[in-house]
């Protein structure tokens, strides 16, 4: 067979398939067309872990399995999700007439084709080909990407888009998506509007609700979602970001029922099990939790999608439950973690708190006190995250309900509580680790109280007029709390009133050298994220904009734009992305 595409030759292609005869018929046709290197798999797990180690030009994936959990859109999401898929490799879906909706919906979002059976050499031919001309086409500005040159891509989307040029649509939205990840939000939303008139899609409008979230406008953002949701029910990844907005809002019982819904429509989804199971653990939905909790481990102990803090909360439970043996296993697993990386602090803070379980089920009470002494003494470093603080507060919950007397717990409570009660939402998930210890509970609300307090009186100094003292104020409570939220006010303060203070410079240098070592990781808490943020594309880059980030109670990092927020804007949360 003659192919117009020379470099086909020079292509790695995988074909997923649970059907030996058609999934045959598939990599025959792929080498007919002079695919290069071909390879195949019939259970999309096993194309899972075979995608986040090798990289595939082209990828022919079946969207139904028998008897398998994880079908081609589960497999498809997931790996979109942890950021697997390079633009440069074409993903082709198979599917029957049955499926055929949800597919071509689907495809207007994730996919770069869709087959429909049956089909014949030609038909695929036609799909490759297709995919590989519109690389081809849009190199300019998957190139510009590459090399981090971000406001030329977007551009470059701009202008393809404006003059309605071949791939226009596609153009638009990776456009839209790079002006996401520059912070220029209000542009975001433009251009995503102006693609929803143009068609009605729904990543479209999931576009201008993520738009808005990012902007600060969380309640126009759940309006948007809301409306999206009840036109597309089955859209996930809309679920994803009305989680985000939820636990921004500190609305944690109503996300945890999105993700029940979020997970119910994808149940192979690794990460949406994991951030069903951890709102289930803070709302101490303690079945909940440790089913979806278990169901991710089993499903994906060994994906790169899997979040080791599912094996924290999961110890915690196995020790509420008196079953050591689940204690161990838990244990174990995370021990190999830990070998494997043994350069992550967050990995060793985690089997530091597994080990102290573990040494109390063997009744070394005297150790156990010394291990958890030496783990406070870590309290105050640099990085120590929210997610390291909810764990301390979830095991000095467990430990005060023992014979163990810690003299000092409510002292590292309270430390904990006055550096990281940057938020309503922290706050609610910090008083939720300490769930059935009233008294915990009590300190972590009045440390809230205590910094809104710090705040307000240093915002009542800058607007009766002396600035400089609201700084010095808040430079001096930032240190001694280190609250990531007094520390970006001071310099929100600074910046705004810098005419009127004269030792600006200084004062500036002394603030970002805080902001750098206890604002790293921002005023924003979230849970556990392995990639991509919900209904965005995958656009791998070697550099970026500038860039701060985000906590979360993984403990990863999500990409945020440097660009200065309001006062409420920084003291807010930023959660399931």
């Amino acid at each position: 067979m003659s192919v117009p595409d020379p470099d086909i030759q020079a292509c790695r292609a995988l074909v997923i398939d649970g059907n030996p005869t058609s999934r045959s018929t598939l990599v025959a046709m792929l080498r007919e067309f002079g695919v290069g290197t071909v390879a195949q798999c019939a259970r999309a797990i096993d194309a899972r872990r075979i995608l986040e180690h090798r990289n595939f030009d082209v990828v022919v994936c079946e969207h139904h399995f028998d008897h398998q959990h994880m079908g081609g859109q589960d497999l498809l999401d997931d790996l979109r999700r942890a950021q697997l898929l390079p633009l440069s490799t074409v993903f082709i879906m198979v599917t029957g007439e049955a499926s055929y909706a949800k597919v071509a919906e689907a495809a207007e979002s994730a996919l770069d084709s869709y087959l429909l059976k049956p089909h014949n050499a030609t038909a695929l031919l036609d799909r490759v080909l297709q995919a590989r001309r519109r690389k081809h086409m849009l190199k300019p500005i998957f190139d510009a990407i590459d090399e981090g040159q971000l406001e030329v891509a977007a551009r470059l989307c701009q202008h393809r888009f404006e003059a309605r040029a071949e791939y226009w649509l596609y153009a638009a939205r990776v456009g839209a998506e790079l002006l996401l990840r520059m912070g220029r939000h209000d542009d975001a939303r433009a251009l995503f509007t102006a693609i929803r008139e143009t068609r009605a899609l729904p990543w479209a409008k999931l576009g201008i609700a993520r738009a808005e979230v990012e902007a600060g406008t969380t309640v126009q953002a759940r309006r948007t979602l809301e409306s999206l949701i009840s036109d597309n029910p089955s859209f996930a990844d809309a679920y994803d970001v009305m989680g985000r907005v939820q636990v921004e809002q500190g609305d944690l019982e109503g996300a945890l029922a999105t993700f029940r819904r979020a997970s119910a429509i994808t149940p192979a989804s690794v990460t949406r099990l994991q951030k069903q199971g951890m709102l289930a653990f803070y709302a101490g939905q303690w079945d909940e939790a440790g089913k979806a909790l278990e169901r991710a481990m089993v499903t994906g102990l060994s994906s790169k999608m899997f979040d080791m803090q599912t094996l924290v909360l999961l110890a915690l439970l196995r020790f509420d439950q008196t079953d050591p043996r689940g204690l161990i296993r838990v244990g174990d697993n995370l021990t190999r973690a830990v070998e494997k990386h043994g350069e992550s602090a967050r990995l060793r803070r985690m089997l530091d708190l597994v080990t102290v379980l573990r040494t109390l089920n063997e009744r070394q009470i005297a150790r156990v006190i010394e291990q958890v002494k030496s783990m406070a003494r870590e309290l105050s470093d640099d990085d120590f995250d929210f997610e390291a603080a909810s764990n301390t507060v979830a095991l000095l919950t467990r430990l005060a309900r023992t014979e163990i007397q810690l003299a000092d717990a409510e002292i590292w409570i309270r430390t904990l509580a006055l550096r990281f009660c940057v938020s309503k939402a922290g706050t609610d998930l910090l008083s939720a680790a300490a769930i059935g210890h009233d008294g915990y509970q009590q300190i972590i609300r009045e440390a809230q109280v205590r910094i809104a307090a710090l705040a307000e009186r240093a915002m009542t100094h800058s607007i009766k007029g002396s600035p400089l003292i609201a700084v010095q104020a808040l430079i001096r409570q930032g240190q001694e709390t280190l609250n990531a939220k007094l520390l970006e006010l001071a310099g929100l303060v600074l910046q705004r009133h810098r005419e009127r203070i004269p030792v600006y410079a200084e004062m500036l240098a002394e603030v970002r050298a805080l902001q750098q070592r206890y604002c790293a990781k921002g005023t924003r808490v979230s849970l556990s994220d392995t990639g991509r943020s919900a209904g965005a594309m995958a656009l791998r880059m070697q550099t970026d904009a500038p860039q701060r980030t985000v906590a979360r109670l993984d403990g990863g990092d999500q990409a945020l734009p440097s660009a200065a927020t309001s006062p409420s804007q920084s003291a807010s949360t930023s959660a399931v992305s």
